[in-house]
């Protein structure tokens, strides 16, 4: 009889207890509905081509998909089902969803599979209504998107994403009498803040924040550009939103804030297992939305949000050298990672190849003796560069100002370019073109200048006379028609060549072909097409080692203002824009380098050229007396 009534007592209660419920979550759903994200993915023009081609899904497109396996927490083959229903995932603590495909050597399968599975299905995003147990009187109302892959540096199958607004107020009923007070946006391991008002933050019809998911990662920023992160919590890479955009209205789907109601509606919400690949460290599938901490305490989470995010700037006075660098480093690097987790024998193989041969090289080089004065000689590979090394060291104001003059020569161009595709407009028209061909022309014809500036101070140092860099350019531009006829052909040559593809080999062969005509014209006073001629036959029968020695030279110069960029863009907090302009006067301060090595390799090969080779005789001498004991 005591239980009977027992259980009448808890059956009433449940009936008054469920229209506040189904209140609550009427209320929650309308305020979901009122907010509900605008969502711009970049768009993707052609198949598998540049572009964001997954949409936030609606996750029972997974469910009683028989390409869809749920396999069990120890390890990659341990199949529990085939095509597991929401109902399967409930209270699993570390199990698998696997996907179709190889998270680490995607192709387009997964492009492909997504498309099939969520045709006829909305773009869908999760909302979620929720306070702080140790934030009273705020609340969040969250909303999660799920994408099927993360085709970024660290592939995974599987993504949730979620953009969080908070109101000062205790439940969804009063948040419906006011506006939120911030809003932050996931990125990575973090996320980044914007009050309501605040200018970066974009809203359509006054209400629906506007995010740009970057292609591939799904980090989301409140514009579009190209945002560099150099740590956990801003994603070590470039995320990138820029456009054109394809704008998507998701439909909203409300998951109760009680934990009952929310696991009868959306039972996978239980789940506690991976969304995605059983893979290594960053490359598994991710956990879901209720196994993280801003599910239960948002406003905590909140206060660990970053004020911006970092965006490359678009023109610079120098470019963008540090951060197209570190861009590209870093996604190398990833490539590099997931070969070795793939095939870790053949990499390590190949490195050690290469390690080797760049040791054999340093060793069997011969380095010494350096002599960077007497500059008429013959010199071996290494002894070039030794010798160059020494000069710039020795004079570095000298060279260093040499250098200089590329800063002015580079402001040109990237002025000259930025106001042609302003222009132009659609970024694909004639303007766009002329500016490529003139920012090729000016930048070879700055190089020319370097290097024959470079080469006067070079021998009026090798003959004890005073020279600054003035000097250096006044000496070199009393050839500057000869010069600049020499740059004009070459850049001619290679713009010709390089734009049809197949050319480009021939491009690269008569460049190092015609790498000293600048050192003829200077120090041998040929005109334009007698200079490139007589470069072409100082440099027959020695191609590889002009090739090489030039090729090192560039290299060091063009690496090392983007390396030491990119790693002051780990180690610091300079604004981008500063990084990108030191990494451009590091470069111009480098190039004379290049032009010393060009110069001693000119000497080189004039000095090899015009002396008689000597033959070896036939039975060489001994060199010391040798006598049997006695």
């Amino acid at each position: 009889m005591r239980a009977l009534a027992l259980s009448a007592l808890v059956a009433v209660a449940a009936l008054v207890a469920a229209p506040g419920a189904s209140a609550d979550l009427a209320d929650e759903r309308e305020l979901a509905e009122r907010y509900a994200p605008v969502v711009r993915l970049v768009d993707q023009e052609e198949e598998c081509g540049h572009g964001e081609p997954y949409e936030p899904v609606d996750v029972d497109v997974l469910f009683d998909e028989r390409t869809v396996a749920l396999r069990g927490p120890w390890n990659q083959v341990d199949l529990v089902k085939i095509a597991p229903v929401a109902a399967d995932l409930d209270g699993l603590y570390q199990y698998h969803l696997d996907f179709p495909g190889h998270a680490l050597d995607p192709g387009c399968d997964y492009e492909r599979w997504g498309r099939r599975i969520g045709e006829g299905s909305e773009p869908t995003v999760y909302a979620h209504v929720v306070g702080d147990p140790g934030q009273p009187g705020k609340l969040a109302l969250q909303y999660w998107l799920f994408y099927v892959y993360n085709d970024w540096n660290n592939l995974h199958e599987g993504d949730w994403e979620m953009i969080q607004l908070v109101f000062e107020a205790g439940d969804a009923r009063e948040a419906l009498s006011q506006e939120p007070v911030s809003v932050g946006y996931s990125q990575h391991e973090g996320g980044e803040a914007a009050n309501w008002d605040d200018e970066k933050l974009e809203l359509v019809d006054g209400r629906h924040p506007v995010v740009y998911p970057a292609a591939g990662s799904h980090a989301n920023f409140f514009d579009e550009a190209l945002y560099v992160g150099s740590s956990a919590q801003q994603g070590v890479g470039c995320d990138d939103t820029r456009g054109p955009h394809d704008e998507l209205r998701p439909e909203v789907k409300t998951i109760s804030s009680e934990a009952a109601a929310a696991r009868e509606a959306f039972p996978w919400i239980g789940y506690e297992g991976r969304w995605g690949e059983l893979q290594e460290a960053f490359f598994n599938g991710p956990t879901g939305p209720n196994d993280k901490l801003q599910w239960t305490e948002p406003i905590a989470w909140s206060e660990e949000w970053r004020d911006r995010a970092y965006g490359v700037p678009t023109g610079g006075v120098l470019g963008t050298g540090a951060t197209d660098f570190f861009c590209e480093a870093v996604a190398a690097g990833s490539v590099g990672l997931i070969k070795l987790l793939q095939n870790p024998i053949p990499v390590l193989i190949a490195l050690a190849v290469l390690l080797g041969l760049l040791a054999f090289v340093a060793v069997k080089a011969t380095w010494t003796p350096v002599a960077p004065l007497r500059v008429g000689r013959r010199r071996s590979w290494g002894q070039v560069l030794s010798s160059a090394s020494r000069m710039y060291v020795g004079r570095a104001l000298l060279f260093l100002g040499i250098g200089l003059l590329l800063i002015p020569i580079v402001l040109v161009i990237t002025v000259l370019q930025s106001l042609l595709i302003a222009v132009d407009g659609d970024g694909e028209g004639a303007l766009v073109l002329s500016a490529v061909l003139i920012g090729t022309t000016l930048t070879l014809l700055g190089l020319a200048l370097v290097q024959a500036a470079t080469v006067c101070a070079l021998v009026r140092v090798d003959e004890d006379h005073a020279v600054n860099p003035v000097d250096a350019y006044r000496l070199a531009l009393t050839q500057a028609r000869a010069l600049l006829g020499a740059s004009g052909l070459l850049a001619a040559a290679w713009i010709t060549l390089g734009a049809t593809g197949i050319g480009l080999p021939i491009a690269v062969w008569l460049g190092v072909r015609w790498s000293l005509a600048a050192q003829v014209v200077e120090v041998e006073g040929h005109r334009a097409v007698d200079a490139l001629r007589r470069s072409g036959e100082l440099v027959r029968g020695r191609w590889l080692k002009v090739a090489s020695l030039v090729g090192v030279g560039t290299a060091v110069a063009i690496a090392a203002g983007p390396l030491l960029g990119a790693l002051l863009i780990l180690l610091t907090d300079a604004p981008l824009a500063l990084l990108n302009i030191v990494a451009g006067v590091v470069y111009a301060l480098t190039m004379p380098f290049v032009a010393l090595v060009t110069a001693y390799m000119y000497f080189d090969a004039r000095t090899q050229h015009e002396l008689e080779p000597v033959d070896e005789p036939d039975e060489l001498p001994a060199e010391i007396e040798v006598r049997p004991a006695t």
